[in-house]
């Protein structure tokens, strides 16, 4: 379980982001339009999540993860609380359907959530929104072996089969493979809207909160920053990847978008 200080810690970066972007937690957060992948180990109980946005400090609001348990990203009209709340019901032995069908048990705006639950077993689920903003153009959604891909205000469904494909065919560590699906999206075209934050969360059995997170919380190619940040990284997470790799997935796929 996460420790009654660091849940604390966590809801008040949450109170800041919201503070910056107007809102208070009594209202509904503007649109977090971004795209993000759940990814797990069932072996050796290691979970992630990545995820880049034109929503400010995204990586503190949509992702979280906890070691033997799984990982939860709540996007679109994002509900910070649900994070902590899906991973309880995970660590219960609630089936990810059955986290999903919790969650939206009585909530008032259903049409507006965009969701992935991913178990330490491999067990997903994606719920896309059936009533997303105009600025949404396109989401969606896609799950494959232990990983779930989704996203919303996205460029193309490109962005989400990119991601996919990254997963699957990268080479190295979970850690790795999450990077490079957060780069393939965006060198898919991303959020549509821009490239401010991006984030990613490991976690570990043994290893108290996070293993590894880095942010970016504001920058304008947010995801090759935060790709340059992980290949400079000394981390156990660490697989294959490093400045080699990182020159090599940022010549990928389609060119890069103006800013």
């Amino acid at each position: 379980m996460v420790s009654t200080r660091t849940a604390a810690a966590r809801w008040l970066v949450v109170a800041i982001v919201l503070a910056i972007a107007g809102m208070s937690r009594a209202e509904e957060p503007d649109v977090t339009g971004t795209f993000s992948i759940v990814a797990c180990e069932p072996e050796s109980g290691v979970c992630g999540a990545a995820v880049a946005s034109k929503f400010p400090a995204v990586g503190q609001v949509v992702p979280y993860v906890r070691a033997g348990v799984g990982a939860v990203c709540t996007q679109h009209w994002h509900r910070p609380e649900w994070g902590p709340k899906a991973l309880d019901l995970l660590a219960h032995s609630k089936l990810p359907e059955e986290v999903l069908a919790e969650l939206l048990r009585g909530d008032e705006r259903p049409e507006k959530r965009q969701l992935a639950i991913i178990d330490i077993h491999g067990r997903c689920v994606n719920r896309n929104p059936y009533g997303a903003d105009p600025s949404g153009i396109y989401w969606g959604g896609m799950t494959g072996r232990f990983y779930a891909c989704q996203g919303n205000t996205l460029a193309g469904r490109t962005v989400i089969t990119a991601m996919a494909e990254a997963y699957e065919e990268t080479q190295g560590s979970l850690a790795d493979r999450l990077m490079a699906a957060l780069v393939a999206g965006d060198r898919a075209g991303g959020d549509h809207r821009g490239r401010l934050a991006a984030g990613i969360r490991v976690a570990k059995p043994g290893v108290a909160d996070c293993w590894l997170e880095l942010q970016v919380d504001k920058s304008e190619d947010a995801v090759r920053e935060l790709a340059r940040k992980y290949a400079d990284l000394t981390h156990d997470a660490k697989g294959e990847w490093g400045r080699k790799t990182l020159i090599k997935k940022l010549q990928e796929g389609s060119p890069a978008r103006p800013r």
